[in-house]
């Protein structure tokens, strides 16, 4: 087994090579790149002005081509002057130490860009996958042991329906219905908290200069929040976010429960338990549920990238500043290191991921053994 898993770890190495090399090379050729921003800046920034008879005109000529020396220089600044397997093995070396370079919008360095916003994906991936395993097992159960009642089937019904949306489309389903006032003004439109959830608004200079301000935006938004009061706002911020996020691994994880455990049911083991006399419950619950939950164990693997990396479109339509809208927005603003350096943390956690899934399933099946 130990062979098993050291040759895994080994083919890491070509998979996000492979990953990592497409994924430069599109950025290579996909226009309006960094290159492109920066000529228009200095072509905006190169207006010049002019004047006539009867006063003075600005004329921007964008088609005006800049000096060879110029152009030559921006290409050398973002390595385009090399060819592309040398500027990729270049990126590659940055990697192979952890710098994963400067975003180039924001002049800042990815890693702390990266950093900042893993505790925001880290606490509603966590708290979808946990909300997720809590509501399927149990329900999954109760499907199990009503198999084929009126139960079984509103319940499948509704669970397919879920299952049929992506999360970031009920996403925007649920802001319309819940949260834009249109029907219901139950939650909060985005973010991840309310803006009197710090202690001083930035409006107040200093604690005396509060009584100063005026009362225009209400005595709320100078009062200090308790513990228990950010905690629920927190938790009225996450709701709708972490349906989002359950509902992706919700049904999966139900009907895999149910079918598990029908499986189980029929096995031989059972039917010795239920002629012992040994009760229902007992059985089902100390005996058939253990069994049945070792697919659902693998999977917690696959759950570090999930947890992790976030989600592009949830976080997107939330208004959520995690690692995931991080690499949404910087797809659209062609942030290209950025974009590179969310994709090598992906990569990396699904296929660590993908292995501790192996891992687990081996060591909770007995069964199971990698040659």
């Amino acid at each position: 087994m130990t062979t098993y898993f050291v040759r895994r770890l080994l083919l890491m190495i070509p998979t996000f090579l492979g990953v990592t090399m497409i994924a430069f090379a599109i950025t290579r050729v996909v226009p309006g790149g960094p290159l492109e921003r920066e000529i228009m800046q200095l072509r905006l920034g190169g207006v010049t002005s002019g004047e006539s008879g009867s006063g003075s005109s600005s004329v921007f000529d964008p088609t005006a081509d800049m000096s060879s020396e110029a152009l030559e220089q921006l290409r050398k600044n973002f390595d385009l002057d090399k060819p592309g397997y040398v500027a990729y093995f270049l990126w590659l070396k940055k990697i192979a130490v952890l710098d994963l370079g400067e975003s180039y919008l924001k002049r800042e360095p990815v890693w702390n860009l990266i950093v900042h916003r893993l505790p925001i994906s880290l606490t509603f991936g966590l708290s979808g996958f946990l909300l997720a395993y809590l509501i399927s097992i149990p329900l999954g159960i109760l499907k199990a042991l009503r198999h084929g009642t009126a139960f079984d089937f509103i319940s499948s019904t509704l669970v397919f329906i879920g299952y049929s949306i992506p999360g970031w489309a009920l996403g925007a389903l649920l802001l319309v219905f819940l949260a834009s006032g249109r029907f219901y003004d139950v939650f909060p439109l985005g973010n991840i908290k309310s803006s009197s959830y710090d202690d001083i608004p930035s409006l107040a200079k200093s604690i005396d200069d509060v009584d100063n301000v005026s009362d225009e935006f209400g005595t709320f938004e100078w009062e200090r929040l308790s513990f228990v009061s950010k905690v629920i706002d927190r938790v009225y911020h996450m709701f709708l976010p972490v349906v989002c996020y359950m509902m992706s691994m919700f049904a999966a994880l139900t009907i895999l429960t149910k079918n598990s455990l029908i499986d189980n049911l029929g096995q031989d083991y059972v039917r010795t338990a239920f002629a012992k006399g040994i009760s229902p419950a007992r059985v089902i619950l100390l005996h058939t549920l253990r069994n049945s939950l070792i697919p659902l164990a693998t999977g917690l693997g696959h759950a570090i990238s999930v947890v992790m990396a976030g989600s592009y479109l949830i976080e997107w339509v939330f208004n959520i500043d995690g690692i995931g809208y991080l690499g949404f927005t910087s797809i659209q603003q062609r942030d290209y290191t950025v974009v590179l350096g969310v994709l090598v943390v992906n990569t990396i956690l699904t296929l660590l991921g993908n292995i501790l899934s192996d891992f687990l399933y081996a060591m909770i099946d007995p069964r199971i053994r990698f040659e």
